[in-house]
């Protein structure tokens, strides 16, 4: 099988079939961050500002690497690839991330 054929990039959900990959078998990382997963979502996490102490507890734990900080400071998440898990809702022991369905 050539290069070209298992290429990550070229399967889509508009790609012909012969560019698919043998079984889909998949030749690249889906989380990566050229792939936007956020899509995946059927629960998005929401901050309530007010609540958060920046203890920074929650931004570890996000097994996609969804919760950015700069400065000591955490940031927004990122939704192009949370896939909604919940995890940091768990980890929070301030109650500053709440799940809402859809968004």
């Amino acid at each position: 099988m050539s290069k070209e054929r298992t290429d990550i990039h070229k399967v889509t959900e508009t790609a012909p079939y012969r560019d698919m990959t043998l079984g889909n078998q998949v030749y690249g990382g889906g989380g990566a961050r050229e792939f936007l997963t956020g899509e995946w979502r059927t629960e998005t996490p929401v901050m309530d500002w007010e609540k958060c102490t920046h203890c920074l507890l929650c931004a570890p734990m996000c097994p996609d690497s969804c919760i950015p900080v700069e400065n000591g400071k955490r940031l927004d998440f990122d939704y192009d690839h949370c896939k909604g898990c919940g995890i940091c809702v768990n980890m929070c022991a301030f109650h500053a991330i709440s799940m809402k369905e859809g968004l």
